[in-house]
């Protein structure tokens, strides 16, 4: 697998606001002009490269000379602004230099939980990468996002594995201040033997995760493990280095055994289904049975109305929604067929006996399979 990853042709590269920013919060231009080298390297050998950059925030603390991250949520959209229009300053100077285009895209959760969106989000990217030969720099738009709202991606982890779907790249790299994965957090534990290779992202393996490495990052191992997830159930190989390792990129491109390489799934996701399962943003939720969780997960089955047994939220036809099991813990995500108030109605119900309740013919199933994705 790793002298497979030669073949990467699209290859989306994350890196962290640690990696590019001193620990004052100013940029680290050492570090961004030798990322840039190694990326431009990628790019001007045909492979067509997105880099999502964390990093307005911190630039912005040294922009204005402050002493700390800023904590509410005003700051730190205050500072994000300040800092965006440096980073990207930065980035087009050294970027030219190889005379190589970038292109600003910022996006919320939002923007990529509305399909319409997420579909235009992807039209954008496809352009610039085959047509223009421009290289995209993708970060949260941090001035708008709101964590009331929820419209935050949490982490830049979680927005690079998204983006690495949307486009159908072939290889995630995220860059962090550590080595990989290990068994334990090596910063604490040094003992913790570096993990080569995962095939699957099993209990064992989330529960190695640590936290948040530095203070001026925001995330920590959970959030590449949930990039992982996304990543290699969308069919695409990821792997997890330090940026400080010399020639990281080319590298790992190359197949050199570096950093922890986690292998795709064999039941991998259509475009459709990675906005379902992973974009999309649930409007609410149908509690099932015990026999209908065997008949979505084993028989591969639509949900019917029969294994309905509560309903949460309030949500209409054709909206985003999670499926729970009697527990409530979510195996699955679909597109409802109807809307709260008919499955309050119809919960429990036989198929045959839906016209009767309803008053009005309509679909039979609550999700039909083509529009249901599991878990498990």
């Amino acid at each position: 697998m790793r002298s497979r990853l030669k073949e990467a042709q699209t290859i989306v590269v994350k890196v962290g606001t640690s990696s590019l920013t001193y620990a004052t919060g100013r940029l680290n231009l050492k570090n961004m002009e030798r990322l840039v080298r190694q990326i431009a390297d990628l790019h001007n050998s045909g492979k067509k490269v997105v880099l999502v950059s964390s990093g307005a925030v911190g630039a912005g603390v040294g922009e204005l000379g402050l002493t700390s991250k800023p904590r509410t949520i005003p700051e730190r959209q205050a500072v994000a602004a300040v800092g965006q229009g440096f980073l990207m300053q930065v980035y087009n100077k050294f970027f030219l230099e190889y005379g190589i285009v970038t292109a600003q895209i910022l996006l919320t959760r939002d923007d990529m939980g509305d399909r319409r969106r997420y579909l235009n989000a992807r039209n954008t990217l496809m352009m610039l990468l085959n047509e223009y030969k421009a290289l995209p720099i993708i970060n949260e738009n941090d001035t708008v996002a709101t964590e009331e709202l929820q419209l935050r991606f949490g982490d830049n982890d979680t927005l690079a594995a998204l983006v690495a779907g949307l486009i159908g790249a072939d290889l995630l790299i995220l860059l962090s201040d550590i080595g990989g994965l290990y068994t334990s957090d090596p910063r604490k534990d040094q003992t913790a033997n570096l993990i080569p290779v995962v095939k699957e992202i099993s209990p064992s393996i989330w529960s190695s995760a640590g936290e948040a490495g530095t203070s001026r990052g925001t995330g920590g191992m959970i959030t590449k493990l949930e990039a992982a997830r996304i990543a290699t159930r969308s069919g695409i190989t990821m792997v997890l280095a330090s940026a400080e390792e010399d020639s990281v990129l080319s590298r790992i491109v190359a197949g050199e055994e570096i950093g922890t390489l986690f292998l795709p799934n064999d039941d991998t996701l259509v475009q459709r289904e990675r906005w379902i399962a992973f974009a999309g943003q649930p409007q609410g939720a149908v509690v099932i049975d015990e026999g209908a969780v065997t008949a979505l997960l084993e028989r591969k089955k639509s949900l019917l109305p029969s294994g309905v047994i509560a309903v949460k939220g309030k949500f209409g036809v054709g909206d985003l929604i999670r499926v729970l099991d009697p527990q409530e813990q979510e195996i699955a995500r679909g597109l409802s067929n109807f809307s709260t108030e008919e499955i309050e109605k119809i919960k429990g119900a036989n198929t045959a006996q839906l016209p009767k309740v309803l008053g009005y013919k309509t679909f039979e199933e609550v999700i039909h399979r083509n529009n249901l994705v599991c878990f498990e």
